[in-house]
């Protein structure tokens, strides 16, 4: 039998940048607080962590992008809030904003990880960012942190 690689949870020698959307900034407060604690958690040193703020979810893949590109980091974390209203609009956002974060991991070799909220509701978006359905900030740092490992291990 071969090697299996898998990433471990340990955080403590990585250097993980996050880009947060601010639309919907009551919403990405959760996710933000969600991440940066799972972060420490897992050993990850608060000098550790940086944050870029942009103004919504369709300019997140750029700035992941240069973070990504950026050799300081192992891994970027996305965070953002998309609430379907009553035009296509949402379904733009979303689809590019996915896109582009996708495109950005690809390019760059690096772990970006997917934590943009598309919801129906806004109850829904409430749900995820920490009440009932948990916080997918959280989520998104144990993706990061598991993942960057895992690349490492690939690389070495």
């Amino acid at each position: 039998m071969g090697i299996i690689y898998e990433g471990h949870l340990v955080g403590t020698d990585l250097k993980i940048g996050i880009v947060v959307a601010r639309f919907n900034e009551f919403i990405t407060n959760k996710l933000v607080d969600g991440a940066i604690d799972t972060l420490k958690r897992h050993g990850v040193a608060d000098e550790n962590i940086d944050t870029a703020w942009v103004p919504g979810a369709y300019e997140i893949p750029l700035i992941a992008g240069k973070m990504a590109g950026n050799e300081k980091y192992d891994a970027v974390i996305t965070l953002g809030t998309v609430i379907r209203g009553s035009t296509p609009h949402f379904d733009y956002v979303c689809n590019e904003a996915a896109k582009g974060i996708s495109s950005a991991s690809l390019q760059s070799g690096k772990p970006v990880i997917f934590g943009v909220l598309t919801t129906e509701t806004i109850e829904q978006a409430i749900e995820r960012a920490g009440t009932k359905a948990g916080n997918k900030g959280a989520e998104a740092a144990v993706s990061a942190i598991e993942m960057a490992n895992l690349t490492r291990s690939l690389e070495s």
